[in-house]
């Protein structure tokens, strides 16, 4: 009998939760149910709200808890929350004092999962790192299975996955701060203050990405970052073979940047892995990714492949996504910059000359003062909206770099007349780019609906 048969016929006799009626929620709630399992789906929107969601999810047969008390009336014995929820909101901890179990997709993937599991994390670029290694593995002849906190759920598929396959798997804050296991490879990209608006403190955020490595075993690699203070701090904790990157530094094992080339040194035995101007997706950013990437598949993939991908794979959706060229000037999508961190370390790091950019959105509770100073010297119009606009703004004028009209600054409503704008501002030759700084909540779903929205009305100007 596999793991996954075990786990099902122990929980039989069991009562379980899914909470949040997503689009995610319901290939996980439709594998329980195909195994007999009693399912209910709480949510906080009521059925009216919920529309059609609430209608599939009865038409799988699972009950439902909606509503402000959805939590409060539950009688089941598993809870599966949604990462974005607080680990230790009120009813969680209550549950948990009750007997409650209460876990996660990804715990439970990580739990049955008999294949080798590479995992990422970080503040930023943790996105394009999980799909350049996916990338690397595939193009190596590898079987390979992409989720976590990019694509879809991974546990649904957990029957198909064979031994000698690899789970790639992007992990959110959110959802490490309750693992207790850790991947066979753990890549930790940087940890810089980001998601302070849902983690009690900085030092939380911290722990949570430190999870990653916390209970690898001594046959497992963990990859950190040399240049980023937190995430090199993680070395202590490491059990097994560590491995390091750098932009600054030569590493003893691990990928570092010498004369504009890619060298991995492996416990000292160098090799040229690839030129930077070959990579295809323009950025020193990225070439931290590659970096961290490579060092991840170490061994597993050769160099010949890797530098094949480097040339040709072209990037993910919303980080630094060519939209179009109009009139002479070129459009970008770089939603998923939704950190101070991320437009500096991105967007603004990308171009010699002056850009057009559009940024602000929902308060994460962070830091702007250093963003000031980038986009004074890398923005010649800023325009802005949203809830993070004062902040972004103040933190521009008061840059040491700042004078009058360096950067010209708008205030806009929306993105509709943000991308006006910045298209009566534009002339021949210029870059424009969606780069926010912040989070989406406020005006949208996530930053995908965000980037979506922004390149439908560059592709609707005439």
């Amino acid at each position: 009998m596999s793991k996954t048969d075990n786990f099902f016929n122990s929980i039989k006799d069991k009562r379980v939760a899914f909470c949040g009626l997503g689009i995610s929620n319901f290939p996980v709630m439709e594998m329980f149910v195909k195994h007999g399992i009693d399912v209910t789906a709480c949510d906080r929107r009521t059925f009216e709200q919920l529309g059609d969601s609430a209608k599939k999810a009865q038409q799988l047969g699972v009950k439902l808890s909606l509503g402000e008390d959805y939590l409060k009336k539950l009688d089941v014995d598993i809870v599966f929350r949604t990462p974005g929820m607080r680990y230790y909101m009120d009813e969680l901890n209550q549950m948990r004092k009750h007997g409650v179990t209460v876990t996660s997709e990804m715990e439970l993937f990580f739990e049955l999962c008999d294949c080798k599991i590479i995992a990422i994390t970080g503040s930023d670029g943790k996105t394009t790192t999980t799909s350049i290694v996916a990338e690397f593995l595939k193009a190596a002849g590898k079987r390979v299975f992409l989720g976590g906190n990019i694509g879809k759920p991974l546990l649904p598929e957990i029957e198909d996955i064979k031994s000698d396959d690899y789970a790639v798997v992007e992990l959110s804050s959110f959802q490490l701060i309750s693992m207790r296991q850790s991947p066979n490879i753990a890549v930790v990209t940087n940890v810089a203050p980001n998601h302070l608006d849902i983690h009690k403190d900085m030092q939380e955020y911290i722990d949570s990405k430190k999870n990653i490595i916390l209970h690898q075993s001594a046959f497992s690699r963990a990859v950190l970052n040399l240049d980023n203070d937190i995430s090199n701090s993680f070395e202590e904790d490491v059990r097994g073979n560590l491995a390091k990157f750098s932009r600054k530094s030569t590493v003893y094992n691990g990928a570092y940047l010498k004369d504009n080339q890619i060298i991995y040194s492996d416990f000292g035995k160098e090799t040229k892995v690839i030129d930077i101007s070959d990579i295809f997706i323009p950025g020193m950013h990225n070439v931290e990714n590659y970096m961290a990437a490579i060092s991840a598949v170490w061994r597993i993939v050769d160099v010949e492949t890797i530098a094949e991908v480097a040339r040709t794979f072209k990037g993910v959706e919303h980080r630094a996504e060519f939209v179009r060229e109009l009139d002479g000037v070129k459009y970008y999508n770089d939603s998923i910059a939704s950190s101070p961190t991320r437009t500096a370390s991105g967007t603004l790091s990308l171009y010699d000359e002056k850009i057009i950019v559009i940024a602000g959105g929902y308060d994460k509770k962070l830091d702007y003062s250093e963003l000031g100073e980038v986009i004074c010297n890398k923005v010649k119009i800023l325009i802005l909206m949203g809830n993070t606009a004062d902040k972004i703004e103040d933190a521009t004028k008061n840059a040491p770099s700042y004078s009058e009209g360096n950067p010209i600054i708008y205030r806009v409503a929306n993105m509709e007349d943000a991308v006006a704008k910045a298209r009566e501002c534009a002339v021949k030759g210029d870059r424009v780019s969606l780069s926010p700084a912040s989070a989406s909540f406020d005006l949208y779903k996530n930053f995908m609906d965000r980037g979506i929205h922004f390149k439908n009305i560059v592709n609707s100007l005439k």
